[in-house]
């Protein structure tokens, strides 16, 4: 089941500082490598225009927007995500989600117990695991568990997310 849509931005990368002396700068990429960054000519609400994108190498990107024209002006983006409306993702196959799309909405067990809220969606390597924030207590932040984004875990996502009651015993 597909979480539903809103055009709230997406992060697809962050500036990791310049390359050269050009203007260029270093990518962290958190999507789906290169190919699918190309897609994208403006990002920011079109505050910075791609002219060139290449692979690094190193599982990164080099990227020269026209608003940036020497290393100064590309330092001075260091750390900048990089994001574009959400409504201009492609669309998903069955089964398939945005991280964006879960963060932020609410778990529920299968014994339909409140959980929490999902904060975030991280990859170890073995596959996406959910963080989730119990709801706050005596006004201190809840505290967090994470179930990892399978079937057997999470059996439906979309308005919620649906945890395996077993999962949510942390």
């Amino acid at each position: 089941m597909a979480a539903s849509g809103s055009d709230k931005p997406v992060t697809l990368a962050a500036i990791a500082g310049a390359h050269g002396v050009t203007g260029e700068v270093r990518l962290k990429l958190f999507g789906e490598g290169v190919e699918a960054l190309k897609a994208f000519r403006a990002f920011n609400d079109s505050r910075l225009t791609v002219l060139k994108l290449r692979e690094d190498g190193k599982g990164g990107a080099v990227v020269r927007f026209a608003e940036v024209t020497d290393r100064n002006a590309a330092e001075a983006l260091r750390g900048t995500l990089l994001t574009v409306p959400r409504s201009s993702l492609p669309p998903l196959a069955e089964g398939e989600y945005y991280h964006a799309d879960l963060i932020g909405l609410e778990c529920i067990s299968t014994a339909g117990h409140l959980l929490g809220t999902c904060i975030a969606v991280e990859n170890y390597g073995a596959g996406d695991v959910l963080e989730i924030r119990r709801p706050d207590v005596d006004g201190k932040p809840g505290k967090t568990f994470m179930v990892p984004m399978r079937s057997e875990a999470v059996p439906e996502w979309g308005e919620t997310i649906l945890v395996e009651a077993a999962y949510a015993d942390q």
